[in-house]
């Protein structure tokens, strides 16, 4: 913590120590201090608009702290929403590998994490908010704009490119709110490894035809 804004008790003799002044301390408490901060700053400013700064101030915090409790501001946006994953992996499945495999690879791993309970339980509980709160549908789509979107579109070769990445967006999200959330039949009880090949071709069309 820095020197010059927090400062020490007095070390001599004198009869009155003096007060510790300056930022919040590091303690049980700052974590959930600092994630209801987030939350007021990236309301109020959106996701690009905010900064790691700007939050530590509304905490009272030292910005070091909030690179100690979270990294970065990606991953302290997501700890704000408890996302159950990091969007960047879906990035980095997109960009690695096989163009001619990007399709089954994304299906394949968007399925995978939808049928673990405790993931889906989290990603249907962000799905119902986003879809309540506008609000909170802004900040996401920031997000998803400069982290996710712009990240595979920089890696894809066809054109058009960050349409085709939100395209791709709106299969998943499609497909989780029709198996998941309202629970179409047969698709909701379609083993997912049936349902790999029939939406693989869709987002490989998507994110490698030129």
């Amino acid at each position: 913590m820095n020197s010059s804004e927090d400062s020490s008790e007095d070390s001599g003799t004198g009869p009155t120590p003096r007060r510790r002044v300056g930022r919040r301390p590091g303690g049980a408490d700052t974590r959930g201090v600092v994630l209801a901060a987030a939350r007021a700053e990236f309301a109020a400013r959106g996701y690009e608009k905010t900064s790691m700064r700007g939050i530590a101030r509304a905490a009272g915090v030292d910005p070091a702290l909030l690179h100690h409790y979270f990294g970065s501001k990606d991953r302290l946006f997501l700890a704000v929403l408890d996302f159950p994953v990091d969007p960047r992996i879906v990035a980095a499945q997109v960009i690695a590998g096989d163009r001619d495999g990007v399709g089954e690879r994304v299906a394949r791993f968007v399925l995978t994490l939808w049928e673990d309970p405790e993931v889906r339980d989290r990603l249907l509980a962000v799905l119902r908010t986003v879809a309540s709160s506008e609000e909170v549908a802004a900040l996401l789509r920031g997000f998803f704009l400069k982290e996710v979107v712009r990240r595979i579109a920089h890696g894809l070769e066809v054109p058009q490119p960050e349409l085709r990445v939100e395209l791709v967006l709106s299969q998943i999200i499609g497909l989780a709110m029709a198996r998941y959330v309202v629970a179409v039949e047969p698709l909701a009880s379609t083993p997912a490894e049936e349902l790999v090949p029939l939406i693989a071709p869709t987002l490989q069309r998507y994110l490698a035809d030129s």
